[in-house]
């Protein structure tokens, strides 16, 4: 799986929680969850929840504290995934 089918996949997770469209229709690497995306605290733990899901991984509380944006989220996943195999 590569980084741009990850980007997707995590929009879709997202996209239900989001309360800026624009912000959203714009992500990058760089987007901010909570102060681009306007997903409140409790959202957001609940789309770590989805990612664990669809990714079939567990995040523990510190890779949750610093899932604060698209690109530390991807590092997360990915890093979650390798452990895995």
């Amino acid at each position: 799986m590569n980084k741009q089918e990850t980007i997707e996949q995590l929009k879709a997770i997202v996209k239900p929680y989001i309360q800026n469209q624009e912000a959203f229709d714009a992500l990058t690497e760089d987007t901010d969850f909570i102060n681009d995306l306007k997903i409140n605290s409790a959202n957001l733990v609940d789309v770590i929840l989805d990612i664990e899901e669809k990714y079939n991984i567990i995040i523990d509380n510190e890779s949750m504290e610093q899932m604060v944006n698209v690109k530390s989220a991807l590092g997360i996943i990915e890093t979650k995934l390798s452990e895995k195999n």
